[in-house]
């Protein structure tokens, strides 16, 4: 490492501790920005020490997930160096290098997905895993497209080398694999466990060849499905790791088989959804493209336990708490799919912010579908700077007034739903960025759960 760059680490991880120790933040990004002032091209130099090479993971929904998963199965071979606080844009990603253990040999770095050709450049990654492309904050990422465009340039760029893990069932992701031959492509393939067509809040719905809208065969998640172009100008690729057999748990889990290079495995994830089937997928396919058999991987999934916000559980009281992280349609439509079957009886707190983190525009709730969804919940508490917006949108959706509640604050509105719940009852949290980190913060300092930066054991 050069001196300019070792001098610029050692300043950045005192911004670090200067950061934690007057409670202005966890010191995920700071140290990232004092080091590109300092040494503008540091990254190169930070990311070569990572003898095993970088492994980046983007997508608009589940790349949390998906990093902690792959984490879980490397981490018991491999010392990983993850970004695990979430601090994803160039910045957060600089602050994970500076501050990596000394003994850490492969990275697992989730970004942003705006920001992910300017750190693939910056890094020189072994493999890119790329899951999908929803609308999301479209006053800052622009529209979907707009995204997409960055990511085939990038695309273009990479050294024939360079691994793609890719999430065949969302059209725009799979087509990034033409014509290149390092290519692993995932999906699921059980049309017993989707929809005729995608829903109303889809995105990619249409040929990336020639415009015409695509045949499904099964929609999974919004626009994410087994897919053809009506006039053979496109189709989802070959599935290298394909999920069949779906079975829900409900919101104990999920069960499936995975069919792989090297066979067939049972699969149980202890986390709900289709679309953590998606980030498992995912995770094990960029696990087998940096060594790992699927046989082991999925071995070590079995005790995976939940990211921040991504179905974590507390214990309060008595009574279960758990929280859900939700920013866009697809997230919010999947969120409510997955908890619907367990909802009786429960409390449920929506909270929605408008911070910049969070996207200024909420007008993406419309595209929610709530009709329906909140049945069977006891109560229902709007909380956040636009709580006022998500009771109207309930509202509009027909849910008894009776039911609604709006409290400014989050953990208000926690508190509420947890103090009206009889002992062993359930609340569940739906919450955008801001709101969830605000939560979380009060909960994690009354000990109930640890701060956003820290491992979970």
């Amino acid at each position: 490492m050069s001196a300019r760059v070792r001098a610029a680490a050692g300043a950045a991880r005192l911004a670090g501790a200067l950061s934690r120790l007057t409670g202005r933040g966890g010191g995920t990004t700071m140290p990232g920005h004092v080091l590109l002032r300092l040494a503008p091209a540091a990254l190169p130099e930070l990311a070569a020490g990572l003898g095993d090479g970088i492994a980046l993971i983007s997508a608009t929904n589940g790349k949390t997930t998906t990093a902690a998963m792959l984490t879980a199965i490397l981490e018991p071979d491999v010392p990983v160096c993850r970004n695990v606080s979430g601090a994803n844009l160039l910045s957060g990603v600089a602050a994970t290098l500076v501050h990596r253990s000394a003994d850490a040999r492969i990275g697992v770095l989730e970004v942003d997905e705006a920001a992910l050709p300017a750190v693939g450049s910056a890094v020189g990654p072994r493999v890119i895993a790329l899951g999908n492309l929803f609308r999301d904050q479209l006053d800052r990422h622009g529209e979907l497209e707009m995204v997409a465009d960055r990511w085939r340039a990038m695309v273009r760029e990479l050294p024939p080398s360079t691994s793609l893990v890719l999430g065949a069932d969302d059209p725009v992701v799979d087509a990034l694999g033409d014509g290149r031959t390092a290519v692993v492509r995932y999906g699921l393939d059980d049309p017993t466990a989707g929809r005729d067509a995608p829903d109303a809040a889809a995105d990619s719905t249409h040929c990336v060849r020639c415009g015409t809208a695509y045949a499904y065969r099964a929609s999974y998640v919004g626009h994410l499905g087994d897919y053809a172009c009506p006039n053979g100008d496109h189709a989802r690729g070959r599935l290298d790791f394909a999920a069949r057999d779906v079975r829900s748990e409900g919101t104990a889990g999920t069960a499936f088989r995975l069919d792989a290079p090297d066979g067939s495995h049972e699969v149980r994830l202890p986390v709900p959804g289709l679309y953590n089937v998606e980030n498992a997928l995912a995770a094990i396919a960029t696990a087998h493209v940096l060594g790992v058999t699927p046989a082991r991987a999925v071995a070590r999934l079995a005790g995976f336990s939940a990211a921040f916000g991504r179905f974590e559980r507390l214990s309060v009281d008595g009574r279960e708490a758990v929280l859900v992280l939700f920013k866009n349609p697809t997230g919010a439509n999947e969120a409510l799919r997955a908890i619907q079957s367990d909802l009786a009886g429960s409390h449920v707190v929506l909270a929605l912010n408008d911070r910049i983190a969070d996207g200024r525009d909420v007008s993406w709730i419309w595209d929610i579908d709530v009709e329906g969804s909140l049945e069977g919940a006891v109560g229902v508490i709007c909380a956040g700077s636009r709580a006022a917006d998500l009771a109207v949108r309930l509202r509009y959706a027909d849910v008894d007034p009776r039911l609604i509640d709006v409290r400014a604050a989050p953990e208000a509105a926690f508190d509420v739903a947890v103090a009206e719940q009889p002992p062993g009852g359930r609340v569940y949290v739906l919450a955008t960025y801001t709101a969830m980190l605000d939560l979380h913060r009060a909960l994690a300092d009354r000990g109930l759960t640890r701060r956003f930066w820290e491992e979970a054991p």
